[in-house]
């Protein structure tokens, strides 16, 4: 007695479910990592030492835009930017619980080497912090420690062009970088970071040293740079995070808590356009009012 031939089915064939029975929904297509955030926390939670500082954070980071993190001196913002390129690390006794994940990659596995972690993901300080070095040196030291092989002087001129100095220093690279403004050595720090080429690019309160002219000459270089990179920004400034930033997440202090630390939570994350003009959230309306904070 012969079998019955079997139809074979070729991948792409549609076969018609049993009676009754709906057909399974299609298996969504993946997301290819560079259309999802290029930065990410889940359930993010910050002890130092027994003290808990930032309690189950979940916030995606937009590629190649601006995302400021506002909110009351003590929230958390500093830690959680931190967080990204485990800088943390370096401060005794700190400790994170959840997920933090780049490109779609756990960051804190064992698996990661935190050296090179921070050349993905690079970090400019609120005080300006040039080396003692020339100008050259200071943007050409990161690069060289890394083992850049290209044209050391062509990576100088492109990082410091890339940060609006270039002109103003270009006669000048033997001097000190300690001999520039406070805003043009801010810039410098840029460059420094510029030239490890990174992909993204954290700030922490980068203008809060600087005048109202260096601090706009900052802003408008953050504005070009974001084709390129992507920016998260930590500001007490309201009004510079309305100019600056594509997303805004406002952070605040968890008022559930009766714990007697200052413990941060995540209040509101949205576009900065619609956290400024219709926050959902009333502690996000007082803080930006300047009812609270």
């Amino acid at each position: 007695m012969s079998l019955p031939e079997i139809p074979v089915v070729s991948a792409s064939s549609k076969v018609p479910a049993p009676s009754g029975v709906p057909a399974p929904s299609p298996a969504p297509a993946p997301v290819p990592p560079e259309a999802g955030p290029v930065l990410a926390a889940y359930h993010l939670s910050v002890w130092y030492g027994t003290s808990l500082a930032l309690k189950d954070v979940t916030i995606e980071i937009p590629r190649n835009q601006i995302t400021a993190l506002i909110g009351p001196s003590g929230c958390g913002k500093s830690t959680l930017l931190r967080c990204f390129n485990r800088m943390n690390d370096l401060i005794p006794g700190a400790r994170t619980e959840g997920v933090i994940l780049c490109d779609g990659k756990e960051i804190t596995s064992p698996d990661t080497d935190p050296v090179a972690l921070r050349r993905r993901i690079g970090m400019v300080f609120q005080k300006p912090n040039p080396f003692p070095k020339s100008i050259h040196e200071n943007v050409a030291w990161g690069a060289r420690i890394n083992g850049y092989r290209g044209n050391m002087d062509d990576l100088v001129e492109r990082s410091l062009r890339r940060a609006a100095l270039w002109d103003e220093v270009k006669d000048k690279l033997h001097r000190s970088g300690m001999d520039l403004s406070g805003g043009q050595q801010q810039r410098l720090c840029i460059a420094r970071t510029l030239a490890v080429e990174p992909e993204v690019i954290l700030m922490d309160e980068p203008c809060s040293a600087l005048d109202p002219i260096s601090t706009a000459r900052v802003e408008d270089l953050m504005d070009d740079l974001k084709s390129e990179y992507t920016i998260v920004i930590v500001t007490h400034n309201m009004q510079q995070a309305r100019r600056v930033s594509d997303m805004t997440a406002c952070l605040m202090l968890d008022e559930d808590s009766r714990d007697k630390n200052r413990i941060g939570v995540i209040a509101e994350f949205s576009s900065t356009d619609l956290l400024f003009t219709n926050p959902k959230d009333p502690r996000t309306e007082a803080y930006i009012t300047g009812r609270i904070g």
